[in-house]
């Protein structure tokens, strides 16, 4: 039996894997951090290698944050301390892989993934934030950056409705809420400045 006390490292490693990057690779795309935007996570991916190969990132991403949280459930027999400790974990490793020499992506995927197993719910409706967003806005980093601050008012809410969530809870889900706002610290400069590109539907 795995000790319980791994499932920081666990959660760290899975989200340490780039798959980003090794779409990219494999497909013959070459690096995709010296490509568009420069980040390895699923839009970036599809401006580069295509809508096949960010699809498969995007799901690949969000299922590791989603087998992370799922093996914290099975090693701790349910405990939301080692549960919340693996979200918070598997979403450091995807932004700060120890592959890339600490550097990585935004977390968006792997962050959904990690709580949807923790409340499908939030994540759900956070989909929809991120959805509306989109389509009346059309700036994927803008409502990426809004789902993300949403989270922990939808967990808070969502969890277990007429209850507060745990404490460890809502502190780890404002955590893993400024890290991916952090994240988009340079989409926010050139949302301010109106450079940020939006999202374009070509043929």
């Amino acid at each position: 039996m795995i000790p319980p006390w791994t499932i920081p490292a666990i959660a760290y490693l899975l989200g340490s894997i780039p798959f980003g990057l090794l779409i990219v690779k494999l497909s013959g795309g070459g690096d995709v951090r010296q490509a568009g935007s420069g980040n390895i996570g699923a839009a970036n991916v599809t401006r580069v290698a295509g809508p096949v190969s960010g699809i498969l990132t995007l799901l690949l991403d969000a299922g590791k944050g989603y087998l992370a949280v799922w093996l914290a459930r099975r090693l701790s027999g349910g405990n939301i301390r080692w549960i919340t400790v693996a979200a918070v974990a598997v979403v450091l490793g995807h932004m700060f892989s120890v592959w890339l020499r600490f550097r990585g992506g935004k977390g968006v995927a792997t962050g959904l993934g990690a709580y949807l197993l923790i409340s499908g719910m939030a994540v759900a409706a956070a989909a929809i934030v991120w959805i509306v967003v989109v389509v009346f806005w059309r700036y994927v980093s803008l409502a990426s950056i809004a789902a993300a601050a949403a989270l922990p008012f939808l967990v808070y809410e969502l969890y277990a409705p007429h209850f507060a969530p745990p404490t460890v809870l809502s502190l780890s889900t404002v955590l893993v809420s400024v890290l991916i706002v952090w994240k988009h610290r340079d989409n926010l400069q050139r949302l301010i400045a109106g450079t940020e590109n939006q999202l374009t539907f070509k043929r």
